[in-house]
């Protein structure tokens, strides 16, 4: 089995990692550049993205996960951690680490109150559909060269894709007891080692 680092600085780092135990998988918490060496993946949990890019920066953390991006580690990002990875964003703030070929708004969907629940079907998923559990979520505004929806919201708008070895999800399967988009991620692990 491989091991899925969870990026430990913001957010909901824990419940990943419970998750990745629940299935068998090391999954250790990152919380400084030099131990995303011992690691085969990474997630970027959901949180507060404005915080988490800034402890990125703080921790100098940036230059690292595009080093490890570009030798071809995966990485998924979960609702915050899209934003944190996406390429550009429609709002001016956070400076995102530009990874994946997307262009994402910030809470997108509205305030907390606007938060909401759907079920979605994901590509490569099977069973039923996947219970998306969506928080103060961003919203995918482009979609650039090399990436494919996995999954959309009913009206069509994508709330997973995927480029290579780079997932992204507006939504949180960390908070459900659904572990299959984990696994799916951790298969896109294996493929890469």
């Amino acid at each position: 089995m491989p091991r899925v680092g969870v990026l430990a600085i913001q957010g909901d780092f824990l419940e990943h990692r419970q998750v990745l135990e629940r299935i068998g998988v090391d999954a250790p918490e990152i919380r400084l550049p030099h131990q995303l060496d011992d690691v085969d993946g990474l997630i970027i949990p959901g949180g507060e993205s404005t915080t988490i890019v800034q402890l990125i920066d703080i921790y100098g953390f940036r230059k690292t996960l595009k080093a490890k991006s570009k030798a071809g580690m995966p990485i998924w990002g979960t609702c915050a951690g899209m934003i944190v990875i996406a390429s550009s964003l429609s709002d001016r703030r956070p400076e995102p680490l530009g990874l994946m070929n997307i262009r994402v708004s910030r809470n997108a969907f509205g305030r907390q109150f606007d938060s909401f629940e759907q079920d979605l079907t994901v590509e490569e998923l099977e069973g039923p559909p996947f219970h998306g559990v969506f928080i103060r979520a961003p919203a995918v505004k482009k979609i650039g060269d090399g990436v494919r929806v996995m999954a959309s919201l009913d009206d069509g708008r994508p709330v997973a894709v995927r480029q290579d070895r780079l997932f992204a999800t507006a939504f949180h399967p960390e908070l459900t007891d659904d572990t299959r988009i984990h696994e799916m991620f951790v298969r896109i692990v294996e493929g890469a080692n």
